[in-house]
């Protein structure tokens, strides 16, 4: 027998019974200690609340911008794309989309070096990695930046 063969009233944890006497280890003040606003019945604040005095995140100074000029590309390794399409295939953003290797095409696609290239594809993006620039043509394919 051990102990975690052990079954009945020693396998059961009992209930949190404050407020019911000395007896119990939470009578008189239920835990809640003397006093003060955690005390009351609706003593809880939020997190990051400090009690009115301004709180830390908006003493502090906001750093830093965001660049309005920034492409966004959806990402796509060279292994997926060869894996999802036949030798000689025409591979375009709405090609992978509806293949399912992009969820959206946001400001383009990228293309990464990721993965083998076995095959001549003609992959046509809108960026394409160093990298998958020449494993697609290694394989005898084309890379066309749109």
């Amino acid at each position: 027998m051990n102990l975690n063969d052990l079954r009945g009233v020693l396998s059961r944890k009992r209930k949190k019974r404050v407020g019911r006497g000395y007896g119990s280890g939470h009578g008189k003040t239920s835990g809640r200690g003397h006093k003060g606003q955690r005390a009351r019945s609706s003593g809880n604040v939020r997190p990051g609340f400090e009690g009115g005095q301004m709180p830390l995140h908006r003493r502090l100074p906001i750093r830093g911008f965001t660049n309005i000029h920034r492409s966004e590309y959806s990402y796509v390794n060279c292994g997926s794309v060869s894996a999802a399409f036949e030798a000689g295939s025409q591979v375009t953003p709405e090609a992978l989309k509806s293949k399912g290797l992009v969820k959206k095409v946001k400001n383009g696609v990228k293309v990464l070096g990721a993965g083998e290239v076995n095959k001549p594809l003609t992959v046509k993006a809108h960026s394409f990695s160093k990298s998958a620039m020449e494993k697609i043509a290694a394989a005898g394919g084309k890379t066309e930046v749109i």
